[in-house]
């Protein structure tokens, strides 16, 4: 099955069959921040330009706890195919495809970021950087994202022009199977500096399996999901559109909630109740 193959078939297998595997709802108790916790305080970079950083845990048959998809899209190692990157609603393959964007460049970034692109909005000063993770680094994947929510992490790009990304970042993006529906993160991620941050959870259920994550951070949830969901490009670049034009929270869950509706054909309640912004 290549790239250009539509996705609703996929997610009819996601939203219908996932449940029976992969969602088990073991963490359904749910604590409340301890509002005692000091606040560390860690270095600030701030950029000329915004910057939003994308996390994107590859689809992995054998690695994560999903309901298989056809073997070529389900490869965690193989992001050129990948359905969360390199198929036609991927990350990568969404983006080169719209009028807004430019792709700058990608490239191999580790060895667990099996490809980085680094995208510019044609005419706001808006940087993209996406990460495609190993599918079987979902764990750090996952972690490197709450890192960055919480300002913790540290990455920089240099070029010709420096971005501070990572914890440096203004809008935070997680995009994948929700990992924390299989492990859990013994780790803390308090927030380590005033500096404005906020997040997009694209993944099943996501408001209830990362709450107790994300709200320590101190990043502010612009968007995530009550339910199951398929996690593709299209939701993402409707909610950054509304970002990057500074309307407010209840505006830009509205667009993400028309995309998915568009392309899933779940009807506009049903996507306005799967997608939530805010606390």
């Amino acid at each position: 099955m290549n790239s250009t193959t539509p996705s609703m078939f996929f997610s009819f297998i996601l939203l219908f069959a996932i449940s029976f595997s992969a969602c088990d709802f073991k963490n359904d108790t749910i604590s409340k921040q301890n509002s005692t916790t000091p606040l560390k305080q860690a270095a600030i970079k701030q950029n000329s330009s915004k910057v939003i950083h994308v996390f994107v845990a590859l689809c992995d048959n054998i690695n994560q706890g999903i309901v298989k998809v056809p073997a070529k899209i389900g490869n965690g190692q193989d992001p050129v195919n990948n359905l969360y990157w390199g198929a036609a609603y991927g990350v990568k393959s969404y983006f080169k495809k719209q009028s807004d964007w430019k792709l700058i460049k990608s490239w191999k970034q580790s060895t667990i970021i099996l490809e980085r692109c680094l995208f510019k909005h044609k005419t706001e000063n808006v940087y993209l950087i996406a990460d495609a993770y190993d599918g079987a680094s979902i764990q750090q994947a996952t972690i490197n994202f709450l890192k960055s929510c919480s300002g913790t992490f540290d990455d920089v790009l240099n070029g010709t022009d420096t971005l501070y990304a990572g914890g440096n970042a203004n809008l935070i993006a997680f995009i994948g199977h929700d990992g924390l529906m299989d492990f859990n993160l013994p780790q803390k991620f308090p927030q380590a500096n005033t500096n404005k941050r906020e997040a997009i959870i694209l993944a099943c259920i996501s408001k209830r399996y990362f709450y107790n994550h994300l709200k320590p951070t101190g990043a502010v949830p612009l968007l995530r999901s009550n339910g199951l969901m398929s996690p593709e490009a299209y939701t993402l670049k409707a909610a950054i559109d509304g970002w990057i034009k500074k309307e407010s929270s209840e505006q830009i869950r509205i667009r993400p909630a028309a995309a998915y509706h568009q392309y899933q054909k779940c009807g506009m309640n049903g996507a306005r109740n799967l997608l939530v912004t805010g606390w």
